[in-house]
């Protein structure tokens, strides 16, 4: 394999990864955009989903229509937990200063950790996640696999539904609006409460799809799993600009690749490392991320 093949393998490699990043990255920005609440909870969300596919997918076995009912199952059951956790732990504390809240994401992420480990069905031990039975397709340049297209295909879909329903659909003016001012837009009649929760529960949905496609792509899960790409996911979200729907697909597209090409060109040892240096040159040199807007505060 010459240099050029080796190059577009480990960018097919990186799109299949930054997908992943990217649907994750973007309950961030959603949840900050209306809210101003960096949901730290957001990457557990996501391990939960991908066991809820787990335990589908050891039901119903890894056919197709299993892997379908994964998915569905895995995003309605963390679009339900987001309401709850909506409802007890954020809620309450709209009005209290952000710092309160940053600390309870912290313990909401702690609780669903903990809770997962000594779930009797669940346990703290790694599992292995069923997949399809791998099948690679060659091209001129190199290979993709069917669960790389599988992440890439649905990725890039979820993300289209995403930007059809905030950009054309009542629900999403509302979400705009809520973003842009939220006392005006309650003074217009729209109800603050429900928009919110519809936001969380959107952004948990994908959250649900991503750890199924996290899991599918690295067959392993645990209740911890979460931590490390939701982090990222969350690097993604500041790169591409917080608050930025098209900048958390942007950052994690970016995020992924850089990470792919540090493994294949330098050592897997940076990989972790590189994401954090890049969230760094970006707050010094571009705080508010690529596609991010300056935001004045008068004082």
């Amino acid at each position: 394999m010459n240099a050029g093949s080796i190059f577009v393998q480990q960018l097919i490699n990186g799109l299949s990864l930054g997908s992943i990043y990217a649907l994750i990255a973007l309950g961030y920005t959603m949840v900050y955009g209306i809210v101003k609440l960096i949901n730290f909870a957001h990457g557990d969300v996501m391990m939960v989903g991908a066991y809820a596919g787990y335990f589908v997918l050891c039901a119903m076995g890894t056919t197709p229509i299993g892997m379908v009912c994964a998915f569905i199952v895995a995003m309605v059951f963390c679009g339900l937990l987001s309401l709850v956790i909506e409802r007890l732990a954020y809620r309450p504390l709209r009005n209290s200063p952000r710092l309160n809240s940053l600390i309870t994401a912290i313990a909401v992420e702690l609780i669903l950790q903990n809770v997962m480990r000594i779930l009797p069905f669940v346990g703290p031990e790694p599992r292995s996640f069923p997949t399809l039975a791998a099948k690679n397709f060659n091209f001129v340049f190199g290979t993709i696999s069917n669960v790389q297209i599988i992440v890439i295909v649905l990725s890039a879909a979820l993300m289209i539904v995403l930007n059809y329903v905030v950009n054309y659909t009542k629900t999403g003016k509302s979400m705009r609006a809520v973003s842009f001012d939220l006392g005006a837009s309650s003074l217009m009649g729209i109800n603050i409460n429900k928009t919110i929760a519809i936001t969380f529960v959107i952004g948990s949905v994908l959250a649900g799809a991503g750890g199924v496609l996290y899991a599918t792509a690295y067959p392993q899960i645990d209740p911890m799993m979460g931590y490390i790409p939701g982090l990222k996911a969350f690097v993604a979200a500041v790169l591409g600009g917080i608050g930025s729907i098209p900048g958390a697909m942007v950052g994690g597209i970016i995020l992924g690749v850089a990470e792919t090409m540090v493994k294949a060109y330098l050592s897997s040892q940076y990989a972790d490392a590189i994401s954090y240096c890049i969230l760094i040159v970006i707050l010094l040199v571009k705080p508010a991320g690529l596609l991010g807007k300056k935001i004045r505060v008068k004082v």
